[in-house]
């Protein structure tokens, strides 16, 4: 199974939410960066990190579409429409750069058409507690 294979069953496999389908693709040590100043931006270290984000997004409703998919050597470039109708809803566009490494997924790094808009997003659906209870004892 080529790379670009494993992205469309990787899409498959969120899309249904089959999680060992998902994690089979991913490097035990995988990196997913997801850019912004919200409550699930940052690096998620490891597959239980990931799936917990995906988690997250399938309780906002949140879904993509693939627009154009490419491959070259160990990368995989995804353009997608990524959106949900929760809250005061999502459509924007985006961009992940996947890095293969034996192959299996091994780094992930997420650009977004807007990052304020994603940023407002996600803190309208993600509430942080109040303070001082979101504070680290």
């Amino acid at each position: 199974m080529s790379n670009l294979q494993k992205i469309g069953a990787l899409f498959e496999a969120y899309a249904s939410n089959n999680v060992a389908a998902v994690s089979d693709v991913m490097a035990d040590d995988i990196v997913w960066r997801i850019p912004g100043h919200h409550p699930l931006a940052g690096e998620k270290h490891g597959i239980k990190e990931v799936l917990a984000f995906f988690d997250q997004l399938s309780k906002a409703g949140f879904q993509a579409q693939p627009f154009a998919i490419a491959e070259q050597g160990d990368y995989v470039v995804d353009h997608h429409r990524g959106w949900s109708t929760v809250g005061s809803g999502l459509d924007l566009t985006w961009c992940l750069v996947f890095r293969f490494e034996l192959g299996k997924i091994k780094e992930v790094t997420n650009f977004c058409s807007d990052q304020h808009r994603a940023d407002l997003f996600f803190h309208e659906v993600y509430k942080l507690k109040a303070i001082p209870e979101r504070l680290a004892g």
